[in-house]
Parts: C-alpha cells; sequence; structure tokens
C-alpha cells in the first residue's frame, strides 16, 4: 500500500511516500533530484519493509517558508511522524548521504545502518576538480545565480547524470526525462533558508559503528570516488562496492542493480527479533 501525507518540522510539511510496513528503510535523496529518484528501489523494497522517501526543503512537492532549519531533524521528524522513532536504515546519495552520515553521529539511536551512494561528507575539505570540471562548476554557479534555469540543467546533466568526462546524452530515455523534471522543479522553487547543522562527520568518521554500505559509479568525478572510498575506509563496520558504467546517480542509470544491492545489504542487517 502507498501513502502519502506530510511531515511537519518547523514551517515547513515535508512531502513524503511510504510503501509497505515492516523494517523502516528510509531513503534521502541527493540535491540534483528529488524522492522520484528513488521509485523503483523503494516499490520493491517496499514488498517486504516499510520504504519510506520524502523531498527535502526545496525540492519536490515539500512545501517551506525560509526560515533557518535543520536537515538532520527535518530527517528526525519524518522518521518520529512514520515510525514513531524506531530506528530506520538510511538509504541516501550524495547530499543526502551527508544528513545521514550525521545523523547517525547525532541521533545514533535512530539510525540502524547506512546504504551511501557517493555520500557527502560534511565538513570535508574542498575538492580539486579538472580543469572541465572547475568550469563548469564556475558556469552552473553563474547560472543558478541568475535563475537561467535551462542553463542550470543542461550543466547539471553534464555533471552529475552523463558525468562530465563522457559524452552528451550517454543516459537517455525516462532517467533523463525524471533527470530534467527533478531539477526544473527544484530551481523554481523560492529559497527556503539557511540549514543551521554543525559540519561535523569528516573527522568523526570513526564513531559511526553502525553497518555501513558505501556505493559509487565509476564515471563520477575522481574526487567523489576518492571521497567515497574515505568514507568506507574510515567507518570501521563498512564496506565498498563499486557500480561499474554510471556517474553520480546510480539508482536511475541501473536500478534494477542498485536496488538488488541495496536489498541485499538490508537483509543483511536484519532487526532483531
Amino acid at each position: 500500500m502507498r501513502k502519502l501525507f506530510l511531515a511537519t518540522s518547523g514551517r515547513a510539511m515535508l512531502a513524503t511516500e511510504v510503501i509497505g510496513s515492516g523494517d523502516p528503510i528510509v531513503f534521502l535523496h541527493a540535491r540534483v533530484a528529488d524522492r522520484r529518484m528513488w521509485g523503483h528501489q523503494i516499490r520493491e523494497i517496499g514488498d517486504s519493509h516499510q520504504a519510506i522517501a520524502y523531498d527535502r526543503r526545496g525540492f519536490g512537492e515539500t512545501v517551506a517558508e525560509a526560515e533557518n532549519h535543520s536537515a538532520v531533524d527535518d530527517l528526525i521528524a519524518v522518521i518520529e511522524s512514520v515510525t514513531s522513532g524506531s530506528p530506520a536504515i538510511l538509504v541516501a546519495c550524495s547530499q543526502g548521504g551527508g544528513i545521514a552520515i550525521d545523523a547517525a553521529l547525532r541521533y545514533p539511536s535512530y539510525v540502524r545502518a547506512l546504504a551511501l551512494i557517493a555520500p557527502n561528507v560534511t565538513g570535508a575539505p574542498k575538492m580539486t576538480h579538472a580543469a572541465r570540471v572547475e568550469d563548469l562548476v564556475a558556469r552552473l554557479a553563474e547560472a543558478e545565480a541568475n535563475h537561467d534555469i535551462e542553463e542550470a540543467i543542461t550543466i547539471r546533466t553534464s555533471l552529475w547524470l552523463d558525468g562530465p568526462f563522457q559524452s552528451e546524452g550517454r543516459v537517455t530515455g525516462e532517467a533523463r526525462q525524471l533527470f530534467d523534471e527533478m531539477n526544473f522543479v527544484a530551481l523554481g522553487l523560492p529559497a527556503t533558508g539557511a540549514n543551521t547543522d554543525a559540519p561535523i562527520a569528516y573527522g568523526r568518521l570513526q564513531e559511526v559503528s553502525v553497518p555501513t554500505l558505501v556505493m559509487c559509479g565509476d564515471l563520477d568525478l575522481p574526487g567523489i570516488q576518492a571521497r567515497s572510498r574515505h568514507v568506507a575506509t574510515n567507518i570501521s563496520r563498512a564496506t565498498f562496492h563499486e557500480i561499474a558504467g554510471t556517474a553520480h546517480l546510480p539508482s536511475l542509470e541501473r536500478p534494477q542493480e542498485v536496488t538488488r544491492v541495496i536489498a541485499n545489504f538490508i537483509d543483511q542487517c536484519k532487526a532483531p527479533q
């Protein structure tokens, strides 16, 4: 059964989707997506678990007035709304991964395991890129500042969907269409205020004690691949899995493979009876 509702956090109403029942699995999307990036995963995993996905402030169907806020506290509000605080496995990509790691450090009783794809890590050193990538990043910042949505989506697609060193249009079909739709919505929404979460994670990865799976596509930015391996090396109970032939959003490019890998990890983390 699929249920849609709004979870309240501050002055935000977080659009939340729940499929199935059982052990809670919460999905956190990337900065260049919304909860729809996990469509295949939540449908399949929702057959045997409670799959929960939500749009963060500034994305998808969430409605939020501008205010200072904590992205981690928003996540906890969703967990409490759906599970009454039962610990969840967090499945997260990119910026969502940074929120998930921070939640494991700040609210360990709410987090049972982590499955991370190309995770951000708050407090990490600034990443250096090849000249082509630095140029794309600068052009993207300018396009976003000027509210040039068409140009911003074009550059985001090159950086995060196709991969900046791959041919334009490498990813086609429904995945490309959905990427465009998700970014068109996000880039058209009003500002939501500052995130007040302190950048705590990079120097404290050793404190994350839950089972952790770290994944990354081998066509993602080299710096992100290196950071993903750093996370897997420094979290004591972590393993690393490379997803060949994909860039930053493997859940869109290889939905069946990503679902299978996540489902196998979830099975290994079964809650005690």
